[in-house]
Parts: structure tokens; sequence; C-alpha cells
């Protein structure tokens, strides 16, 4: 079915509020995954509806948390997510990294006791938009082994840049460190599809062309060891600075019971005016240039910002399976 951008925010909402999640966090929750599906990004969109109405019923997260602040010396702050589902807290660490930046050339904003963020490429952006460069890292619930090792240590680890463009959309970057993003497992077993083989292995360390398996087994970290080394230092800085759980201490995203996961991201940003005002603006111009010089370079970010106009003017297709599955659960605080 296509479903316009309120429509998607709406069901999606409806779909969390069904499961006990407050109305502010379900509402901001909903706009967040709506947008991924505007930007073609299914496995981070309305799919994750039931996933996060699942940990509702089960304990897993707090269904209307209060953010929490600590400010640290000038530059910094702790924010708490309370248990809570994560988009409201990195929304609200977003905007602090952009106020503190403006008034000391660079913010670090460490979030705890978080949840799974969805597109990390979101929060980037919008610091993006207004100006400033902007780094998120987080850790995730565990999928990849150590080098060496066979057994579950580091998430998925997903890390954003973002950085801003005078007059055009900003140059983003978003990317997890396994070869392909989970969530792309949790659509293809939604849909009754198959993997690439290459994606992901079963728990027992063989190569899967089954989702499901995958799921329940590892994921292929991006690069080899070294993707799984870009693991490690993601999993350092955001433990280490924000007091989360590991990775291997948060149960994993895609079971309905479990414990709360706990875990962190991390927020760098940015002014980009340390060199002179103008310097930046001029070298992103340079850089820009070189690579339209390029024939068939696409520019990080702009697959997904066409995919969105297209999105918001002719509507996002939605499987029938995804929409069953939030409506079965609506059905379901009915009776």
């Amino acid at each position: 079915m296509n479903l316009s951008y309120q429509q998607m925010v709406e069901l999606a909402s409806s779909g969390l509020q069904a499961a006990g999640i407050g109305v502010n966090a379900a509402h901001e929750t909903a706009q967040f995954l709506a947008l991924a599906e505007l930007d073609g990004l299914a496995s981070h969109g309305l799919a994750r509806v039931s996933q996060y109405a699942g940990h509702a019923k089960h304990g897993r997260i707090e269904l209307a948390p209060k953010v929490k602040v600590r400010p640290f010396k000038t530059c910094a702050a702790l924010v708490d997510a309370c248990d809570g589902l994560a988009f409201p807290a990195l929304r609200f660490a977003t905007d602090l990294s952009v106020n503190l930046a403006s008034k000391t050339g660079v913010s670090l904003i460490a979030v705890t006791n978080s949840h799974h963020f969805g597109v990390a490429g979101h929060f980037t952006e919008a610091a993006a938009r207004a100006g400033y460069i902007s780094l998120l890292f987080g850790n995730t619930p565990a999928a990849m082994p150590m080098i060496g090792g066979s057994k579950a240590l580091f998430g998925t680890n997903p890390l954003s840049a973002a950085f801003p463009v005078a007059n055009r959309d900003p140059l983003v970057i978003d990317m997890s460190l396994s070869a392909v993003a989970r969530g792309k497992l949790l659509v293809a077993a939604k849909k009754g599809e198959s993997i690439p083989e290459g994606w992901a292995l079963t728990a027992d360390g063989k190569p899967t062309t089954n989702p499901n398996e995958g799921l329940k087994g590892l994921m292929v970290p991006l690069g080899g060891d070294k993707g799984a080394l870009l693991a490690l230092i993601i999993e350092l800085l955001v433990v280490g600075l924000s007091g989360s759980r590991f990775s291997y201490e948060a149960d994993s995203f895609f079971d309905a019971k479990g414990n709360r996961p706990r875990i962190g991201q991390l927020l760098l940003t940015i002014d980009p005016g340390l060199a002179g005002s103008q310097v930046f603006a001029n070298k992103m111009q340079d850089f820009l240039k070189t690579l339209a010089a390029d024939a068939g370079t696409r520019i990080p970010g702009q697959r997904r910002f066409k995919q969105r106009a297209s999105g918001f003017k002719e509507g996002v297709n939605i499987s029938e399976a995804v929409l069953e599955e939030i409506h079965a659960g609506i059905r379901q605080s009915w009776n």
C-alpha cells in the first residue's frame, strides 16, 4: 500500500501507542521511522514498529521517560535517555550539541541508557543543515566477533558524519560496520526472502542465505579485520564516555523479551570556522567541483535526498506484511 509521510507517521505512532508508549515518545519516533521510509531505508522504517512495541510490552523500555542532562565542564554533557526509545533523546542531544558548539566551537554529547536509534545520518544531517560538522557513533547489541573470535562481542556499531555545503544539501556519510545493516535481515525475514551469501553467518559460524539464521547468528564485519577494529574503537569511545553497557551486555533488539539494552551514542559537533569564516566552505566547493569532474561519481547522501523528495511527492509503498503486523498490534490493544 502506498502511504504519504503523514499517513506513515500516524500509523507508526498509533502502533507504538497501542503498546503503551507515551504520546510524545511515540510521535517523535514515528517521525524518524517515516523519514527512513522516505529515504528508501525500509530496514529502519515502519518494520521497527512491532519490534519497539514488543519491547514496550515486555518491559525492555521505559514508556514515557523524561530525558535528563548533566553538563560537564564547558562544551560537553551527558544525556540520559532513561531507558526510553532513543529518538527523543538523540533529537535533544543534537540540538544541545549545536547550541554548545555555537558558543565554544566544539561540543561532545554522550547519550546513555539508550536504545536503537535508527538512521544515524538523520541526526548528523540536522546539525550540518545548521552549519556544523557532525559525527555520531553508537554501539548496538553484540552481532560481530573480534578478530580471530567466534562469539558476538561488538554490535554493528554505526557511524555517521555530515558536512555542511553552502546553499546545498549537506554531504552525509552513514554506515554500519557490518557488511550490511542488520535491519536488512529483518526486512528480508518479514518478506520471506533469502539474503546474499556474505552478509551473515549462522550461530556456529557457517555462511547462510537464511535471514532468520543470520539474525540468530553473526554479522560479517565490513572489510573483515578492519571493520572489527573500527567497531572496537567505537565501542570503547561510546561505552567509556557514556557509561553505557557494552554490546555484549545488551540483549538483541530482535527479541521481544530481554533486558533493557542501555547502550550509548556519542555526538561530536564542530564549528567549521577554525581556519577562517570561509575556508571550510571554499574547500568543500573545491572538493565538490573535483568530484563533479569525474563522471558517475556519487556524492554521499544525494541519492537519499532524491529518494526523499520523490517520497514526499508520491508516497512510499509499504509491504503488506509490515502493515498487517502494525494493524494486528493495534487491534490487539482494543481487546
